[in-house]
């Protein structure tokens, strides 16, 4: 399990993750909203943009997926349950909290999971 300043030290990472995640999706939002006030001249302008949406659209996803993630963790924190699997319940390993802070599986059961996914 993990100590309480183990706990405090991950809750500070998340947040500050959170923090960079929100200000990552209200510049992108912002930047979104100025490529539509653009006057595209050309097929080429056109697709140019379109492209660059596309991605931008891909990464806002990929950053909202992050955020609620962190929000589910913060919680896990607040009651209690923060690095616990939530398949066998056992505790997460901490060097796999270090990579990936919003771990909900351990190492075995996140492999099964992704197994399971793939059907």
């Amino acid at each position: 399990m993990l100590t309480h300043e183990e706990m405090k030290s991950f809750e500070k990472k998340l947040l500050a993750r959170k923090t960079q995640i929100l200000k990552n999706l209200n510049d992108t939002a912002f930047e979104l909203n100025g490529m539509r006030e653009l006057e595209l001249n050309d097929d080429g302008d056109y697709a140019a943009a379109s492209v660059e949406t596309t991605v931008d659209s891909a990464i806002l996803e990929q950053q909202r997926k992050e955020l609620a993630e962190i929000e589910l963790a913060l919680d896990k924190i607040k009651n209690g349950t923060y690095g616990v699997c939530e398949m066998c319940e056992e505790p997460i390993g901490k060097a796999r909290l270090e990579v990936k802070n919003f771990a909900r599986f351990c190492i075995t059961c996140r492999e099964i999971n992704e197994k399971e996914m793939q059907k």
